[in-house]
């Protein structure tokens, strides 16, 4: 009889050590799947490339719909090896510090960041001149009435929206605006551009790249301005989400000129996730591709010209793949 409890224990044991040396080994997948984005959108048209690129040359991938915080969230389940995300969600993510993410999605790593995400507060040129507002802390801080509108709940505008709300003045703009007297609405883009133009708005923000047809139509459109924010705020900001400070350069659009005061605004970037347990050499290779055919990617979004070594591992307490830090920091000279 003891001698059967001795084998039977030692059974176990040896299945439990198997078992967590195989939880802490690497994976190397016959086939990836890439969580890009709503179809009509850049991500869906990158990942879409993407797919085509590492296929063709690496191993089979798959793209299929997805979108900011549920890419996160798929990644880190094991319902998809690699994805699109915004880097401030990521850092969000990866320690549940925002009731989006129920628990922290620390198998969700970052690969790199690949271009900017600016995002704009545009104002219509006769509500600001009609209230004195010169930034975007004026509008707050004196609680002006304001018709105010971004993209919907789940978005990733709205997300950094919400945000810089909260984390840089304290508020959360969804009761605090009615309360000052004014309301809130979500829009599409287009539909956001329309209300403004027919003065239904008095605000409206959203996160897009760093030079955006959209904020062009707008200017077509009707007088606006785009509302700086004081960098005291923005810092607020990077501390809690790991943003930075992006500077609208003069001549990109009409409302910002070598005369006009100095944009400061919240810095994002869309950023690639993957999974940690993803073989090392696996992600080198796909940030080796990624990074080698940006010419070939840019016939599918343009923005992929910004992928820079020097920023595509974010600073901060954002953890990345030990495969992408060795890649960029190669390609970067680091």
């Amino acid at each position: 009889m003891k001698k059967r409890t001795f084998l039977l224990l030692a059974l176990v044991l040896l299945l439990s050590f198997s078992g967590a040396a195989s939880a802490s080994e690497s994976v190397r997948p016959d086939q990836l799947r890439f969580l890009s984005g709503p179809p009509g959108g850049n991500w869906f048209a990158l990942g879409g490339a993407l797919a085509d690129l590492w296929s063709s040359n690496l191993v089979p991938t798959t793209a299929i719909t997805g979108g900011a915080v549920a890419n996160i969230i798929n990644t880190h389940n094991a319902k998809g090896e690699v994805g699109f995300s915004n880097t401030s969600m990521v850092a969000v993510g990866q320690k549940a510090s925002d009731p989006t993410f129920k628990e922290k999605a620390d198998n969700t790593l970052m690969m790199a960041n690949i271009y900017t995400q600016h995002t704009y507060f545009i104002a219509r040129k006769d509500f600001v001149e009609k209230h004195g507002i010169k930034t975007l802390d004026d509008l707050v801080n004196n609680k002006i009435p304001t018709r105010f509108a971004t993209l919907k709940t789940g978005t990733g505008s709205e997300f950094v929206v919400n945000g810089l709300f909260k984390a840089g003045f304290g508020i959360d703009y969804r009761k605090d605006f009615k309360e000052w007297g004014g309301s809130v609405e979500y829009a599409s883009y287009s539909g956001g551009a329309d209300l403004l133009a027919d003065n239904h708005l008095d605000v409206f923000a959203f996160s897009v790249g760093r030079v955006a047809s959209i904020v062009m139509q707008i200017e077509s459109q009707t007088d606006v301005v785009l509302l700086s924010t004081e960098q005291a705020t923005l810092d607020k900001m990077a501390e809690a989400y790991g943003t930075v400070t992006f500077v609208v350069e003069p001549g990109i659009y009409k409302c910002v000129t070598e005369d006009t005061p100095p944009v400061r605004l919240v810095g994002d970037y869309t950023c690639v996730v993957v999974r940690k347990d993803l073989d090392e050499q696996l992600v080198y290779d796909l940030c080796k591709l990624m990074y080698e055919n940006q010419d070939s990617l840019s016939k599918a979004v343009v923005d992929i010209n910004e992928l820079d070594p020097a920023t595509a591992i974010p600073a901060g307490a954002i953890e990345s793949h030990p495969g992408a830090i060795r890649y960029w920091n190669e390609v970067a000279g680091k």
